[in-house]
């Protein structure tokens, strides 16, 4: 067991200083570069796929309608068969005064190979080019406000440094506390497994995307044949980045300061749904990907506590010691998340805990899938692989 721990402990450091970075915190939306946007303010069509989202599109819609922005700017909610009143909510938002141009509109079930939410952008892009010939389109959920600004910084952002498309890591909700104890270990994990800095990196190959926020440029969305090309795609965010990338398009994707994700997620039950519907389509449904996952999570994660623990338990100290020092490097790294979350310190050496949760959540979404369920929102189930982008 000791050399177990000694092999977790390498593990941290290498993730510590080999791993670009990826506890950091400070990758945020980068400056326009000299104000070359506003020089000339291209046009922007937002672009909103909304399935029964009347719970949130108060807030959301409303945050987009009032964004103030020096170009011409258009706002397309695709409402996918919402049975909930999201479109006729939307209509009301849409005739407040001041408000930017609103379009409410239905593409009708997506057909065979296309996932419900890829049908409603490709709906929505597809109008916002025949009405607007817009150079830029902002991808956002229903469920994302954005603060004021937001709009034009993310247009300064990718005009004034040549960024074919600009994504943001929304802040998620953190009220209970399931969301205090998961949200900020969900984004930690996701920067562990794609670190920013690696994203950002020109030539760089790794690719991935927030799918709440995403500036696309209209060209490069052409290039690189999205969403058609991508149109099987469970986890449609990293899949459109690696899409852009791949055709040559210059991506970046940081932390958000004015985006933010209302979605509640009151319950454990919750959370293990937002993760489970997806986590195995990560693994690309490939079980022996599955086995070596959790195998280092358990690694990584579980073993330094129960080295640091069952050592001082056991007056086995040199076993004591590994764990603890693999247990506080792990907690180090975990700091920066919960302060920019606003979270205390404290929960940092429970970190293995939630690692425990989403191994839990990772081998459920296998089961589900080989039960056929496959991956389940909002009523939609899809139980194809993800297409190889």
């Amino acid at each position: 067991m000791t050399g177990v721990a000694g092999v977790s402990l390498v593990a941290w450091a290498w993730l510590l200083v080999g791993q670009g970075g990826f506890w950091r915190t400070d990758v945020r939306l980068p400056r326009g570069g000299g104000g070359e946007a506003a020089k000339a303010w291209p046009d922007v069509a937002v672009v909103v796929p909304a399935r029964d989202e009347a719970e949130v599109i108060g807030r959301s819609l409303a945050s987009l309608l009032a964004q103030e922005y020096p170009g011409r700017a258009e706002v397309f909610l695709v409402d996918d068969g919402s049975t909930d009143g999201t479109g006729e909510l939307a209509r009301e938002l849409g005739e407040r005064p001041g408000s930017l141009p609103l379009t409410v509109t239905s593409p009708g079930e997506p057909p065979q190979g296309w996932t419900g939410k890829l049908w409603a952008v490709r709906h929505g892009m597809a109008l916002a080019r025949e009405r607007t010939g817009a150079e830029y389109f902002l991808l956002t959920d229903a469920d994302i406000a954005h603060r004021e600004g937001s709009l034009r910084a993310l247009v300064e952002a990718a005009v004034g440094n040549d960024l074919d498309m600009v994504s943001q890591m929304a802040r998620l909700r953190v009220e209970t506390g399931w969301e205090r104890l998961i949200v900020p270990a969900f984004v930690y994990f996701f920067a562990q497994l794609y670190p920013f800095r690696w994203i950002n990196r020109p030539g760089g190959r790794t690719a991935a995307a927030a799918g709440g926020c995403v500036l696309l440029r209209a060209s490069a969305a052409e290039a690189a044949d999205v969403p058609d090309a991508i149109r099987q795609s469970v986890i449609d965010d990293v899949a459109l980045a690696r899409a852009v990338k791949r055709s040559g398009g210059r991506i970046w994707l940081g932390l958000a300061e004015r985006v933010d994700s209302v979605r509640p997620y009151p319950d454990l039950a919750e959370l293990w749904r937002m993760v489970a519907r997806s986590a195995y389509a990560q693994l690309r449904h490939n079980p022996l990907v599955l086995l070596g996952t959790v195998l280092g999570l358990a690694l990584i994660y579980l073993v330094p506590p129960v080295a640091a623990i069952g050592g001082a338990l056991a007056g086995a100290w040199p076993l004591c010691v590994l764990g603890a020092a693999a247990w506080a490097v792990m907690a180090g790294t975990y700091l920066p998340m919960l302060r920019y979350y606003g979270q205390p310190w404290a929960l940092a050496p429970l970190l293995p805990y939630t690692a425990a949760l989403y191994l839990l959540m990772t081998v459920d979404s296998a089961v589900k899938h080989y039960r056929g369920r496959g991956a389940a929102w909002k009523g939609r189930t899809y139980a194809k692989p993800d297409a190889t982008v």
